[in-house]
């Protein structure tokens, strides 16, 4: 059959949907693009937001439209969450968060026997981590191995933990065994990935860490570089600088998850630790690591937030320097703590969103003028217009003229900002 997906949301369904495409190939299927006419479609969904849910049900609606008489099937968090929302779309095949690798066993059968397939578990009666194969982002120069799936911190905006349940993790033998396979297959570098990463291990009972995975890869996979996705604050602690400052191929890239700069707005959330945690945490990073990309998600306008407030988080940003930052206005996620609450007006919201973003773009170019003069180990993962592209160790984007440098680690001097690119010369160093 010719297969197309389409997949929405974060870093954790695209590596879902790779281990798919993986095992669809592996069959005799041919993966083609969702565009085109294919015999089978398949929506990996995503539910973070309403509007999630609407690009959803669109994509849905498309690959109907596309090819009448082929098998749709909807698979992801807001077929998880809504089952009977997506059934009233009529998929032909409709399943959750779990066991994909038996989604194109169902979608064969569909295709056999044209009788709609309904599939979606409780999540809460998940017990063990689902192993899926190790997949590339970027041709043999980038992979993302998931650790971690589930996540019971229960924010008031969020329906993940409903989505995902709770927190199941990669053993750590399985885990040595995908970075083996991953640097034996050429990659150069890893990003670990999961629902919530930080909660690594918490599952074992034996109380092994995100931290002893991560010293594991680094030894297994020496030359092969090593990313964090997104992480808790409360993970940063002095031992896990400590032990992490001394893994060479660790990159010193930090993503940290905040959503807000005001205490009175993260007790409304129900995040885990105040303003003072974060910056503590910022605070260790810098000790440890030279000049580490601190990066960060801000949630604007969340309900019943004032002038005052918000004002406090623009400080507060300023105050923690970042790299870069994500900024969106709040969306309403029905369903959730946060949905009951006093909303702020869009406008707003919007309005808070632009100014938080304007502090970020002058933070964001203050640290890449600090990098010209530097000298970094550049992955060099595409050629565009005659150049070489690729990504320093704290993941900003470096262009050098010459070509053909796919997948090669090179050092290069930075000499120039041009827009969000670092331009740079290759160096001996």
């Amino acid at each position: 059959m010719r297969i197309a997906i389409c997949t929405l949301g974060c870093k954790v369904n695209q590596y879902e949907t790779q281990a798919l495409e993986q095992e669809l190939q592996r069959r005799g299927h041919e993966l083609v693009g969702f565009e085109e006419k294919a015999d089978a479609y398949v929506v990996n969904t995503c539910s973070v937001t309403a509007v999630s849910d609407k690009k959803s049900r669109q994509m849905l609606r498309q690959a109907r439209r596309r090819n009448p008489d082929a098998v749709i099937a909807a698979c992801g968090c807001y077929a998880q969450t809504h089952p009977d929302e997506v059934k009233r779309l009529a998929p032909d095949v409709l399943v959750g968060t779990n066991e994909r690798t038996k989604l194109l066993d169902l979608i064969e059968r569909a295709a056999r026997d044209r009788r709609p397939i309904v599939n979606v578990d409780d999540v809460w009666q998940r017990r063990a981590f689902e192993v899926l194969p190790a997949g590339g982002m970027v041709s043999r120069t980038r992979a993302m191995m998931k650790v971690e799936d589930g996540c019971v911190n229960f924010c008031t905006y969020c329906l993940i933990p409903f989505a995902r349940g709770r927190v199941r993790s990669l053993p750590m033998e399985e885990a040595r065994s995908q970075v083996r396979f991953l640097r034996a297959e050429g990659y150069r570098e890893i990003v670990v990935t999961g629902i919530e990463i930080s909660s690594y291990g918490t599952d074992f009972g034996d109380g092994t860490a995100l931290i002893d995975l991560l010293e594991m890869l680094c030894r297994e996979a020496p030359d092969v570089r090593i990313r964090f996705g997104s992480l808790e604050p409360r993970t940063i602690t002095e031992a896990f600088c400590a032990r992490a400052a001394k893994l060479g191929n660790l990159c010193p890239h930090f993503h940290l998850s905040m959503q807000s700069g005001c205490d009175a707005t993260l007790k409304r959330m129900n995040r885990k630790y105040d303003t003072a945690r974060f910056y503590e945490a910022c605070t260790l990073l810098r000790r440890y690591f030279d000049d580490p990309a601190i990066t960060t998600d801000l949630i604007a306008g969340f309900p019943e937030e004032t002038e005052e407030e918000f004002a406090e988080t623009l400080a507060f940003i300023e105050k923690c320097a970042f790299a870069d930052m994500h900024v969106f206005p709040y969306s309403i996620r029905p369903g959730t703590k946060a949905a009951e609450m006093r909303q702020v007006d869009m406008p707003v919201r919007v309005s808070r969103a632009a100014r938080a973003s304007e502090i970020a773009g002058t933070m964001h170019r203050a640290y890449m003028e600090r990098c010209v003069g530097k000298t970094f180990p550049v992955l060099f993962e595409q050629d565009k217009d005659g150049h070489s592209v690729g990504h320093a160790p704290n993941y900003m984007e470096v262009r050098v003229e010459e070509a053909g440098l796919h997948n090669q680690v090179r050092m290069a001097k930075i000499t120039r900002v041009d827009g969000e690119t670092l331009c740079a010369e290759l160096s001996e160093e």
